[in-house]
């Protein structure tokens, strides 16, 4: 049976690119909370691979429900490596951010990366190896104008995922953070934050650039 690799927001954008990638050696599961959207990235996959593509419909900042799917995928997959892809970003001043604006990029960037990997560290002790890829951005490196709250939010991601690194030295489970910089996703929609997105790279040449560097190091870094 061929090993599977789970992607939380993978529904488009970097998630849904990674996905591709990952699909030509490997079953993938995509992660999300919309179902449509959900459905619309299955099909346009190529029917012609032996490996399969599913989806599962979970809000990763509710943990039971991620616990639930979580087990419900490793009960009848061989699970390889879980992505944590899933995120969100408002970026204005830190005075025009509204207190939903500034739960929600804590909540979906930060519980949305830690219950996954909680949730999934069992399963993975129990078949006795595992990945887990926790995509970052260079937003985890350093501070940016008009991106305090969601900064704030990568950057305890990287603590996170720095920390996990030391704590499963030696279990057989790996940890990697990813750094990369802004992509022409549609992330980006409805916002002015960006004002070239010419110059930005695409979703699929930065999933290409992970890939080539997936090798259970601690750190890919796209762009620094």
């Amino acid at each position: 049976m061929n090993k599977t690799v789970i992607i939380t927001g993978g529904g488009s954008g970097l998630g849904l690119a990674l996905a591709y990638q990952y699909y030509k050696d490997f079953n993938v599961c995509l992660i999300g909370r919309t179902e449509t959207k959900l459905k619309q990235a299955v099909q346009t996959f190529s029917t012609s691979s032996e490996n399969t593509v599913s989806y599962k419909v979970c809000d990763v900042t509710h943990y039971e429900q991620v616990q639930s799917v979580l087990q419900s995928i490793f009960d009848n997959e061989d699970v390889h490596l879980l992505i944590n892809n899933a995120g969100t970003g408002i970026f204005q001043p830190l005075n025009e951010l509204s207190e939903s604006d500034i739960r929600q990029m804590m909540e979906t960037n930060v519980y949305g990366t830690i219950y996954p990997t909680k949730a999934a560290f069992p399963l993975f002790k129990k078949q006795g190896y595992g990945k887990v890829m926790n995509i970052i951005s260079t937003a985890g490196l350093r501070g940016k104008v008009n991106e305090s709250v969601y900064c704030a939010s990568k950057f305890a991601v990287r603590g996170f995922t720095e920390s996990l690194v030391k704590e499963w030295d030696g279990t057989g489970i790996y940890p990697t953070a990813v750094y990369m910089g802004g992509m022409d996703t549609p992330f980006w929609d409805g916002s002015d934050h960006i004002s070239d997105r010419s110059r930005l790279k695409s979703p699929e040449k930065v999933a290409q650039l992970i890939i080539e560097q997936d090798d259970n190091r601690s750190e890919i870094f796209i762009d620094r």
